[in-house]
């Protein structure tokens, strides 16, 4: 009985730290930021146009492509920033009053994939996230919401957007990351934080 009892409390203990083991096995940035930071000039120009720091430009497409421009996922992800053509490509189209969505060809052409990447990030910045006031908490909340939609971050605070952004706003930087692993569906959701800012340390 006791030696069942102590494989169930093993099995439970496992089960909890493997929500924290979203920084193992280690990422090492150092190649990835190097190839990321040769876009730096374009990176720098699509942030002046649309608010958004090329320093975390610079580190999702370090984290997202490693700097590889004709990078394509299986999900259909394209490019520096691995934009999706139906969801990210259309969702800056209509911000933009264009119709439709992008081309392949145009998501790998590196100028515009940064462009329409920052323009994303805008768009979440000042549309489903406007209004977390603290800085590092709205850098932790975009990269979250750009890799998987800002909807599913805010329902693991409230079904009622204000709400959400007011619990936020309650939270230190520490203190929403904590909340990322404990809630977010995805696992992958604080790895991706976690990743973006050893980039981000990186340069």
């Amino acid at each position: 009985m006791k030696l069942r009892w102590f494989v169930f409390l093993v099995v439970l203990l496992a089960g909890c730290s493997s929500k924290q083991d979203y920084r193992k096995p280690d990422w090492n940035p150092e190649v990835p930021v190097k190839r990321a930071m040769q876009w730096m000039p374009i990176t720098e120009k699509a942030g002046a146009a649309w608010g958004v720091s090329p320093r975390l430009i610079t580190a999702m497409i370090a984290v997202e492509s490693g700097g590889n421009p004709d990078l394509v996922s299986k999900s259909n992800a394209v490019g520096l920033m691995q934009l999706k053509a139906s969801t990210a490509g259309r969702e800056v189209y209509r911000h933009m009053g264009w119709s439709g969505q992008p081309s392949t060809s145009e998501l790998k052409n590196p100028e515009r994939n940064i462009s329409m990447g920052a323009a994303y990030l805008s768009i979440l910045e000042h549309g489903a996230l406007a209004g977390i006031r603290d800085e590092k908490v709205m850098q932790y909340a975009l990269v979250v919401s750009y890799v998987n939609g800002a909807g599913a971050l805010l329902r693991t605070f409230s079904s009622d957007r204000s709400e959400a952004i007011e619990e936020i706003n309650d939270l230190s930087a520490d203190a929403f990351l904590k909340h990322v692993v404990d809630n977010h569906p995805a696992p992958q959701a604080p790895r991706y934080i976690w990743k973006v800012q050893k980039a981000m340390d990186a340069m």
